[in-house]
């Protein structure tokens, strides 16, 4: 496309006042490697949350999105919306446990939980493992979205939009986030954060009107289904289409085995970025830079909110557009169609800060993986393994060269990597089967080093293995969830054998970690028995009440604000009824926890 000057003006200003929030930022955040990596446990809930949020609006996102709702209609979309139980589990279970243990890093967890050499291995192996290999990983894959989008829309070759990414809009982004840490990361996501909505909103306006309005639209995909046959499915149907019956037969095909796969195992069983069972990664590193535990709680809470039952409609609603608008399309056509949507539909003046908005969500994303990366990689390995004993000054001096390191590394992961799905598959993949350990190594004190080592060896070694011989049938979506099914069995029994051949970790270690966390006493009797000076905690049926109703508020409004935008406002209306009955039984159930957590900063020595 042309970009006219207005639509300069607004990109350079945009990218101006970045940069000017990571030098104001850069005297707050250079003083510690606390205050790099977790803004001196000084956030707000509403800005921790909102980063979380930001860094998930990846410029990805839109296109996969786009390209799922049109292959496999807007039930697709429960590949990521099955996460929800796994967030709301993080806010009502393991949030406060996370802001409690006081640590830096999640990855620090290993050390604080385990003990002797196994634990020590456990924290530097992911240190370098997430911080090095999975983050440059994600970054290239998202990179990889990023060239493709700026091809569509500068008209330039997919060659020189990669350059482009790689030799100026990641190292724009490390110049900020190493000056301005995670204060100036929290920030900016706000700010791109905003920016954003504003873009895709725009885009799901011009993309209905172009169709006719919404009624056209609705009738349209109708027609087409109907032209289609019985074989076609309704592309605006929330759920897969059970209408066989449920067979056993049924149950080992698609869709059927997918949708069961996501909602019955995946939630729990697999880890991934930004949904780990019982949180962690840079989700845990927000809620370590909240003032307490209940800003750590309600970040996440709001997090959950908005990622899952705010966002996702102006994504929904352009892809259903686009089935109309540019039919026959492939995949991969599909998800640049979201980009030629918005090139060929929105007026010229706004195509300025269409760039702006996404040049905002991949900048979001880099940032926050580039500050998180770098604190494994400082924190966990350099600090913990190489140079124990130096200055604060040095430590964030280290910190910044990490950061120009990982873009480098991310750079040449983008230029490698071929497919954008392929990575989000490969991710789930590697990470089946180790949740639960994640799950209970909170809530029962036998889960040792050894259950998360073999958890994490085992569950990469059988993804790997049915990369290369895979006895199953099936492809696409089917052979994914075949594969995750039987990597999760197989690593949930390594570790469980594991776990129960292997001597518990150490009582003084125990002890400590049952003080400082004070998890809920069941799982730990043998330990609560020896610290008679903890008041126990039995809280574990409080929360689990406050997960079902908070799963329910958000599935309910995610469902009733879809149904109002596809032109059913009895239904979305009762479901929208629904969800402020949850929420307001949610509220007064959590007052009463909320009383219980009185505002502290609490940051053992």
């Amino acid at each position: 496309m042309s970009l006219s000057v207005l639509d300069w003006l607004v990109l350079i200003a945009y990218l101006v006042g970045m940069l000017w929030l990571g030098v104001w930022f850069r005297r707050r955040s250079t003083g510690s490697t606390e205050e790099y990596f977790a803004s001196g446990r000084r956030a707000t809930w509403w800005l921790a949350g909102t980063s979380m949020v930001a860094t998930t609006f990846a410029a990805d996102t839109p296109l996969w999105v786009n390209g799922t709702v049109y292959t496999q209609g807007v039930a697709g979309n429960w590949l990521w919306w099955s996460f929800l139980p796994s967030g709301m589990m993080t806010v009502f279970l393991f949030a406060r446990l996370w802001r409690r243990s006081g640590l830096l890093t999640d990855v620090a967890f290993a050390e604080l939980r385990y003990a002797g050499r196994p634990a020590a291995f456990l924290r530097g192996f992911r240190a370098l493992y997430l911080g090095l290999l999975m983050n440059c990983l994600i970054l290239g894959w998202v990179t990889k979205a990023m060239s493709g989008i700026l091809a569509v829309a500068l008209g330039v070759s997919p060659g020189q939009a990669l350059a482009l990414c790689i030799f100026f809009l990641i190292p724009f982004t490390g110049l900020y986030v190493s000056l301005g840490g995670l204060w100036g990361v929290l920030w900016t996501d706000l700010v791109q954060f905003v920016l954003m909505m504003v873009v895709v909103v725009g885009v799901a306006w011009a993309a209905v009107d172009a169709t006719g309005g919404l009624s056209a639209l609705l009738a349209k995909l109708q027609q087409m289904r109907s032209a289609q046959g019985d074989a076609a499915g309704d592309v605006v149907a929330f759920f897969p289409d059970f209408s066989a019956g449920w067979t056993a037969e049924m149950l080992w095909t698609l869709p059927a085995l997918t949708f069961l796969m996501h909602i019955a195992v995946q939630w729990w069983a697999a880890w991934y970025p930004r949904a780990e069972p019982g949180g962690g990664g840079y989700i845990a590193q927000r809620i370590f830079a909240t003032r307490d535990e209940r800003h750590g709680l309600l970040s996440v809470l709001w997090f959950n909110i908005a990622h899952y039952a705010l966002r996702p409609w102006p994504w929904i609603l352009t892809a259903l557009a686009t089935v109309v608008l540019y039919p026959g399309l492939s995949r991969a056509e599909a998800e640049v169609a979201y980009m030629r949507v918005a090139m060929d539909h929105l007026p010229a003046a706004a195509r300025g800060l269409l760039l702006a908005g996404f040049v905002a969500a991949f900048s979001s994303t880099v940032s926050t993986h580039l500050n998180w990366g770098s604190s494994y990689i400082v924190s966990d390995f350099y600090r913990r393994f190489l140079r124990r004993e130096a200055s604060e000054a040095h430590y964030v001096r280290v910190s910044q060269l990490v950061t120009v390191l990982l873009v480098i590394v991310t750079g040449g992961v983008a230029a490698q990597l071929a497919s954008v799905g392929a990575g989000w598959q490969f991710v789930l993949e590697i990470g089946a089967g180790t949740g639960a350990v994640y799950l209970l190594r909170w809530y029962w004190w036998r889960i040792n080093a050894w259950s998360e080592i073999v958890a994490m060896v085992t569950a990469l070694l059988v993804a790997l293995l049915l990369k290369f011989v895979s006895p199953f049938q099936g492809t696409g979506a089917l052979l994914f969830a075949k594969h995750v099914l039987a990597t999760v069995a197989v690593t949930t029994v390594a570790w469980l054998a594991a776990t129960l051949l292997t001597r518990p970790e150490p009582q003084p270690v125990l002890l400590q970690f049952y003080r400082r966390v004070r998890p809920d006493v069941r799982g730990w009797q043998p330990i609560a028995a020896l610290a008679g000076d903890v008041s126990p905690t039995c809280d574990l049926g409080h929360n689990l009440l406050s997960w079902l109703l908070g799963t329910a508020m958000v599935y309910a409004t995610l469902f009733g604000v879809g149904k109002l935008c596809l032109g059913q406002p009895a239904e979305g209306g009762l479901l929208l009824l629904s969800a402020a009955v949850f929420a307001a039984l949610l509220y007064r159930h959590l007052s009463i926890r909320l009383q219980d957590m009185p505002p502290r900063n609490f940051t053992p020595g």
